[in-house]
């Protein structure tokens, strides 16, 4: 069936008296279904959930810098204060540090196992302090150019290694291009 304009503009016309009148021959033969309900809003992909209050910023700051090389006083706010144990502080420019981070580069083992211990999340400049071989080449095989990276403070990746006395990790990594 070929339609021109005006068949068109005719039919239109004609449904539009119809409806006017109430008989429209369209209307009469539509099912009466209600129309259907509006979409459900989806939440937002950035709302946040309520994982309760903030913790306490000079708390935190206060277990980072314990991190570098008290060990009882992290113990101490670990056992009152569970979550710190990746609290992150930043220390000004995006100098972001967690205690872990601060027990990385200062080579305190003992502060490291006992935040791993209670689920600080390991990364590869704690692996290279603490001797983690295989996890540093394999951040290594995936990208190479993970030998250049910096950790808080800027402090290098074979920095941390040569903190924990990681002598073998300190030579694999200056092999694969890091500058002592």
């Amino acid at each position: 069936m070929n339609l021109s304009r005006r068949h068109v503009l005719k039919g239109g016309a004609l449904m539009a008296a119809g409806i006017i009148a109430g008989s429209s021959p369209l209307l009469s033969q539509a099912p009466t279904q209600p129309a259907p309900p509006p979409p459900t809003p989806q939440p937002s992909q950035t709302k946040v959930p309520d994982r309760g209050p903030r913790l306490d910023a000079d708390q935190v700051r206060e277990f980072v810098i314990a991190g570098h090389v008290n060990l009882d006083k992290v113990k101490e706010m670990l056992a009152l204060q569970p979550a710190l144990v990746n609290a992150t502080w930043d220390w000004g420019g995006g100098d972001w540090e967690t205690a872990l981070g601060g027990a990385s580069h200062m080579g305190n083992k003992p502060i490291a196992e006992c935040l791993l211990a209670h689920g600080a999340r390991m990364d590869v400049f704690c692996a290279a302090m603490m001797g983690k071989t295989e996890i540093v080449k394999a951040f290594l095989a995936d990208d190479p150019t993970v030998v250049h990276l910096k950790g808080p403070h800027g402090i290098p990746l074979v920095r941390h290694a040569q903190a924990g006395k990681q002598d073998a990790l300190v030579e694999m990594l200056v092999t694969a291009g890091a500058k002592v």
